[in-house]
């Protein structure tokens, strides 16, 4: 069977009522998310996952991918309206965009943004569904040295495109590690670091972990920064629609954005942020009006914004054909796919195929429901900027509280909750990544598990690691992962900030 065959195959199995329905719920959160300040598309996930533990694994990974592209949509109106990027892929959004909204054109900027996301993701996710099948028959001959070696990959991946310095994210990364290593070792039968206690001898919950870590330790980190006053809302003045003009200065942008934007997302050492940052650079070389970069240029909306979009299908490419989390979401989905007892990468395409087109044929329906929900309703997205932090925050400890009780009813995952929230939030004040710690415990026994298989071929023989053409490979990858993001920061970051002092003069 071809592309298409199995696209269409998963057009039917995405468009069941129930699936339809779990992808406008998934779109819909994930909209109001992106444009609440502060919250994101993985703090959502991470909220939703004890809650959808007695759910059909479809509908729940559909809904996901909805939150994960309805955030991506959403964090654009807090950029242009509230200047306060969302996410660190909303920088450059919220540099041009808000001076547009001071202008009075908030509107157009809203609308090139939701346009541009719009046109991006359906490019990105039809990109993913014709190279996802060749990444997984390469991947189909892989042995225990390169699954180790892919691990590898994944480690070096999040220790250093998450946050500003490696060293964080490699300690992080250790103590994601440390925690996967409690409970019954599954080759000798031994317990490790269990210090006796019963209720860690199957080891830590994920989910546990994940809702702890990303809405606890969120939430305090929230509420220990105080209140800061009223943050002020550009009023979207006019029309929201684009005028002809917009229109001819937009959709090369879009264009240029996703095809940076997905390659970029789908890179082991890639991110949305990077993407972002070099549209941003582009369009302001390629620009015909470059008085007005500084100064709300919709060019410098619409290409950042289309390769923050297209990064999110571009994240799924090595999530689903290799199990490898390149963002803190994708980190969360993973989770989210171990929770059903499933494990992203090419096995996962030939043993349960249904899901996975259904997942991707999904997107394209979520992207359709995204653009009708947008453009629209942009009112009532505004009407969310005005609701207290106490209340959401306190909404959000409430929720987290109730899921893990649901899902595992124990005063002991009560405390461990709570001290995986306080953990949470001192990684937060001393600027540590979260998702590291949650990828380190998720692929921590998968990469011990093979390290182990492989040696065990090899009668202990550690070269058995590098000789293999495809595990060598990989390790040059990991090796050049941790060094390419450093750079490609740098650089993105240095050509923003020398436009921010170019416009303050």
């Amino acid at each position: 069977m071809g592309t298409f065959d199995f696209l269409l195959q998963g057009l039917l199995v995405a468009a069941q009522p129930m699936n339809l329905l779990y992808a406008l719920i998934g779109v819909t959160l994930g909209t109001a998310v992106g444009v609440l300040p502060g919250i994101g598309p993985a703090l959502t996930v991470a909220l939703l996952l004890p809650v959808t533990y007695q759910l059909d694994p479809a509908g729940s990974l559909i809904m996901f991918a909805g939150i994960y592209y309805g955030g991506m949509y959403g964090g654009s109106t807090t950029s242009i309206l509230l200047n306060t990027p969302g996410e660190s892929a909303s920088i450059v959004t919220a540099l041009e965009g808000n001076k547009m909204a001071r202008a009075g054109r908030g509107g157009p900027a809203l609308a090139t943004a939701a346009i541009g996301s719009f046109v991006a993701g359906l490019i990105a996710t039809m990109g993913l569904a014709f190279i996802a099948p060749y990444i997984v028959k390469l991947a189909l001959v892989f042995g225990p040295r390169e699954y180790f070696a892919l691990m590898v990959l994944a480690f070096v991946t999040v220790s250093s495109a998450f946050g500003d310095s490696a060293l964080r994210g490699l300690t992080s990364l250790f103590v994601g590690l440390t925690l996967a290593l409690i409970g019954i070792d599954q080759l000798t039968g031994q317990t490790r670091l269990s210090f006796g206690v019963p209720d860690l001898l199957d080891g830590i919950e994920v989910t546990t972990v994940a809702v702890a870590m990303f809405a606890i330790g969120e939430s305090l980190f929230i509420a220990a920064q105080g209140d800061r006053g009223p943050d002020k809302v550009e009023a979207v003045r006019g029309s929201v629609w684009m005028n002809a003009a917009d229109w001819a200065r937009s959709w090369k942008p879009w264009l240029r954005g996703t095809f940076i934007g997905f390659p970029i997302g789908a890179m082991p050492a890639g991110g949305a942020e990077i993407g972002t940052f070099l549209s941003y650079a582009t369009e302001k070389r390629l620009t015909k009006h470059p008085e007005e970069f500084g100064n709300g240029a919709i060019e410098g909306v619409a290409g950042p914004e289309a390769a923050n979009n297209a990064s999110a299908a571009g994240t799924l490419v090595p999530l689903l054909t290799l199990g490898l989390p390149t963002t803190a979401t994708a980190a969360i989905m993973l989770a989210g796919f171990q929770q059903f007892g499933l494990q992203p990468g090419p096995l996962l395409f030939a043993t349960n195929p249904q899901l996975v087109w259904g997942l991707i044929a999904s997107l394209l329906i979520a992207n359709f429901m995204l653009l009708v929900l947008n453009l629209p309703l942009i009112g009532l997205w505004v009407r969310l900027l005005t609701i207290p932090k106490p209340w959401l925050y306190a909404g959000i400890l409430l929720f987290a509280t109730l899921g893990t009780i649901g899902a595992n009813p124990s005063v002991f995952e009560l405390g461990m909750l709570l001290a995986f929230g306080l953990l949470g939030y001192v990684m937060r004040v001393f600027g540590y990544p979260i998702a590291p710690v949650v990828v380190g415990l998720i692929l921590g026994p998968l990469a011990e598990q093979q390290l182990r298989r492989a040696l065990s071929i090899s009668q202990g023989d550690v070269t058995v690691l590098f000789t293999s053409p495809i595990a060598a490979v990989l390790l040059v990858i990991a090796a050049l992962a941790f060094l390419v993001p450093l750079i490609m920061r740098a650089r993105g970051r240095g050509e923003v900030l020398t436009q921010l002092a170019a416009s303050e003069d």
